[in-house]
C-alpha cells in the first residue's frame, strides 16, 4: 500500500490548472482569480472629507474664529472655488475638500446663525481629510491567484475593472455504484440503502470551486458501468463511489481498465479508505473512492479537494494540518495513517481534540457531528489527555 503522501504525490501528477474565462464582476465572487487586477486610478481621486462639517484653511482652525460661509460641498458635486482666509465651506462626508483648505471641523464644533460660524473652544484634534490615494494608487494589483473573497471584490470594484480573468471551474462527475443504492425519496426494497455519500461530495467540491455533475447510479453489471461512464464525457474528474475493492461485484477497476486507464495507484494506507483507486481513462483522470460513506468523504477531503485547487491553480497540497492538544485518551493507532473524526473546541492553550469512541467509516452521524479529523500517524503510540496531536478542519 502506497502512504499517504505517495498516493497524493502521485495522484497530482494527473491534473493540471485548467484554462481561464472572463467573467463580468457581478458573477466573479468565490471564483479563483487568474490574472492580476491593475488599479487604473487612485482611491479616493482627491483628498475627501471624512465628516460632516465645514472645510477651512489650516490658519484659520483656531478656537473662536469666526468665517463667513461662502458655499457648500457634498459628495458627487464639489465647492467650484478655493477657500480664502476668514472663509468656510459646508462639507459633507465624502464631498472633495475645495483648494486652499486643509482641514474639516467638525460640525459638532461649530456654532451657526445665517452665514456665519464661530469655531468652538475645544476643537477635535483629527483634520478628517481623507488624503487622494489613501486607500490606493493607480497601478496597486490584486494578486493572481486567489480566491475572490466579498472584500477583494469591491477592492476590484473600486479599482474599476468591470470583468476578471478567473479560472475555469473543473467539472467533476459523480458516479454512485451498487445494487444496493436508491436515490433519497425512492422506495428502498428490503436489502437496500440509500446513496448519500454522491450528494456530500458534491457540497464539498462545490464549495472547493468545482462544477458537480451528480450521474445516476451506476448497477453491479459492467454494460451499466460503462454506460454511466460515458454519460462523463467531458469531465475534468470522474468520481466513482463503491466497487474498487476486491469482490465479486466490484466492477470498477476492471471495467475502466476495459476502457484503457492507465493505473497510478490501487490501496493506500489510509483509515477509513484503503480500497482508494486512481488513474487515467485517455485525457480524463479518474478516482475511484470506498463505498463506506464516511471513507468517501475522508478520501474527497483529503485527495479530490486539493486535485480540485490543482485545476483551480491554488497550489496542491494535502489539507493543512493544526496544532491540538487530547482532552480523551486515545488508544495506539495500526498500520495506517488514521483520520479519527473528533470534536473541537477551543481551550485556554489551544485547541482541544476529542475523538469520538466510535470511529467505524459508516457512521455518517458521527461525521456530521465532528469539527475535525485528528491525524494519527501509523504506529502512532497510544496517547493521552493534554498529549500533542495535529487536526484538519472538517470541510
Amino acid at each position: 500500500m502506497l502512504s499517504v503522501a505517495e498516493a497524493h504525490a502521485r495522484l497530482m501528477t494527473l491534473f493540471a490548472p485548467l484554462e481561464h474565462e472572463t467573467v463580468p464582476l457581478a458573477l466573479a465572487g468565490g471564483r479563483v482569480l487568474a490574472r492580476d487586477v491593475v488599479a487604473g486610478r487612485d482611491q479616493p481621486p482627491f483628498a475627501a472629507s471624512a465628516m460632516d462639517g465645514y472645510a477651512v484653511r489650516e490658519a484659520d482652525a483656531r478656537p473662536g474664529a469666526v468665517l463667513q460661509v461662502i458655499g457648500t460641498a457634498q459628495a458627487g458635486a464639489r465647492f467650484g472655488g478655493p477657500v480664502g482666509p476668514g472663509e468656510a465651506v459646508r462639507i459633507f462626508t465624502g464631498a472633495p475638500l475645495p483648494d486652499g483648505a486643509g482641514r474639516v471641523v467638525i460640525q459638532e464644533d461649530v456654532l451657526r446663525e445665517a452665514g456665519v460660524i464661530t469655531l468652538g473652544g475645544t476643537l477635535d484634534q483629527g483634520g478628517h481629510v481623507r488624503p487622494a490615494g489613501g486607500d490606493f494608487r493607480a497601478g496597486d494589483r490584486v494578486t493572481a491567484p486567489r480566491r475572490i473573497r466579498p472584500a477583494d471584490l469591491a477592492l476590484i470594484a473600486a479599482m474599476n475593472a468591470p470583468t476578471v480573468k478567473v479560472a475555469r471551474r473543473p467539472v467533476v462527475a459523480v458516479i454512485p455504484t451498487g445494487d444496493e443504492l436508491v436515490p433519497p425519496g425512492g422506495i428502498p426494497g428490503p436489502d437496500q440503502i440509500l446513496t448519500s455519500n454522491n450528494f456530500g461530495l458534491k457540497a464539498m467540491l462545490e464549495a472547493a470551486g468545482a462544477e458537480v455533475r451528480l450521474l445516476p447510479i451506476a448497477r453491479d453489471t459492467r454494460e451499466s458501468l460503462r454506460a454511466v461512464l460515458d454519460l462523463a464525457a467531458g469531465a475534468d474528474l470522474i468520481v466513482t463511489l463503491g466497487g474498487v475493492s476486491v469482490g465479486d461485484f466490484d466492477l470498477v477497476q476492471e471495467t475502466a481498465r476495459g476502457e484503457g486507464m492507465a493505473l497510478a495507484f490501487y490501496k493506500v494506507a489510509i483509515r477509513p479508505g484503503k480500497p482508494l483507486m486512481a488513474g487515467r481513462i485517455g485525457t480524463q483522470p479518474i478516482i475511484g473512492l470506498p463505498g463506506n460513506p464516511v471513507s468517501a468523504m475522508v478520501c474527497g477531503q483529503v485527495f479530490i479537494v486539493p486535485a480540485v485547487q490543482m485545476m483551480l491553480g491554488l497550489g496542491s497540497g494535502l489539507p493543512e494540518q493544526v496544532a491540538g492538544r487530547l482532552s480523551v485518551d486515545v488508544e495506539e493507532n495500526g498500520p495506517r495513517m488514521h483520520y479519527m473524526r473528533a470534536r473541537v473546541e477551543r481551550g485556554p492553550e489551544g485547541w482541544l481534540c476529542a475523538p469520538f469512541d466510535r470511529q467505524d467509516s459508516s457512521l455518517l452521524s458521527v461525521l456530521a457531528a465532528a469539527d475535525g479529523l485528528v491525524v494519527r500517524p501509523p504506529f502512532d503510540p497510544a496517547r493521552g489527555i493534554g498529549d500533542k496531536v495535529e487536526f484538519i478542519w472538517c470541510s
